[in-house]
């Protein structure tokens, strides 16, 4: 069974039907204004709305109030929200009864202690996704910055949810990767880009190729 993929930051019809037609699972949408990936609830719309019923269309959302999750819901027809901000375990739960949607919560790994807070989340998320800690640096956003971490922290991980790598993937170190710790499921974002906020279908394709001819580890 090869990996599953997410392509996070989508922003044209381009890199979406490449995304689509090479075999990524979820379709991801930034509705984070910081980000160059960020996207308006109409201009989102009109991108999902040429995305394949195959294919699961994700929110990514930090820190969301209800004001913005009734917008954004109200326009895009999305099928899934993913957090990556602060949400609390409560918060994250409180969201997925207001919304009904499938709920993936982004959780920041830097180091051992940081997976403490795993069990809390997979009680009330539908899917986790391990991504890399951002230094603390004003400049540096929530996700999507191209930093990896060290993904041996995962290995033998037991976790009461599916999840997703995310952090500094591409082509070229997927495998290894996967390799190490044994994902499923990983999430692209900056590493299938030409320049932030730009991505390259070329690149897209490649990732997804590579994705295909992976599988899990023996035994």
């Amino acid at each position: 069974m090869p990996v599953e993929v997410k392509v996070c930051g989508l922003t044209d019809a381009r890199s979406l039907a490449a995304a689509a037609l090479g075999g990524a699972r979820w379709l991801g949408f930034i509705f984070y204004p910081p980000s160059p990936r960020a996207l308006g609830p109409r201009q989102a719309a009109g991108l999902a709305a040429k995305a394949p019923a195959a294919c699961i269309k994700v929110g990514v959302l930090v820190d969301p109030d209800d004001a913005l999750l009734d917008e954004i819901l109200g326009a895009v027809p999305l099928d899934c929200l993913q957090l990556h901000g602060a949400e609390t375990p409560a918060r994250v739960a409180a969201i997925k009864a207001r919304t009904g949607r499938t709920v993936i919560k982004a959780l920041k790994i830097a180091q051992r202690a940081d997976l403490a807070v795993i069990p809390g989340y997979a009680a009330v998320a539908d899917m986790l996704l391990f991504d890399a800690k951002p230094p603390p640096d004003p400049g540096m956003l929530p996700g999507g910055n191209g930093l990896s971490f060290d993904w041996r922290l995962l290995q033998g991980l037991e976790v009461e949810r599916p999840w997703l790598l995310s952090g500094g993937l591409s082509a070229d170190n997927l495998a290894a990767a996967v390799t190490l710790c044994a994902a499923r499921a990983v999430d692209v974002s900056s590493g299938v880009e030409q320049r932030p906020g730009e991505k390259d279908p070329v690149r897209i394709k490649r990732f997804l190729e590579v994705a295909a001819g992976l599988g899990p580890p023996a035994g």
